[in-house]
């Protein structure tokens, strides 16, 4: 897995898009507590859910593989 360039303004940019995308389609509220790790997972899970993202094999999930893929999602958004 080759570390984007800008991976971690990506992740930034995945996040706030996967909130307005879960939050619009009534799927999910975040609460100002919920940690980036959980909002991370919850967004990535729901968009493989939906079709959006190619899931990564089960035996393969991390933080850092959950990160990445939405970290590409995010980059090719406009």
């Amino acid at each position: 897995m080759k570390k984007l360039k800008n991976e971690n303004e990506l992740l930034k940019k995945a996040i706030l898009e996967g909130v307005k995308y879960g939050e619009a389609r009534g799927a999910v509220e975040f609460e100002p507590t919920d940690s980036a790790s959980e909002k991370i997972e919850y967004i990535y899970r729901l968009l493989v859910h939906d079709k959006v993202i190619q899931p990564i094999p089960e035996d393969q999930i991390s933080q850092k593989s959950m990160k990445h893929k939405l970290a590409i999602w995010a980059s090719k958004m406009k």
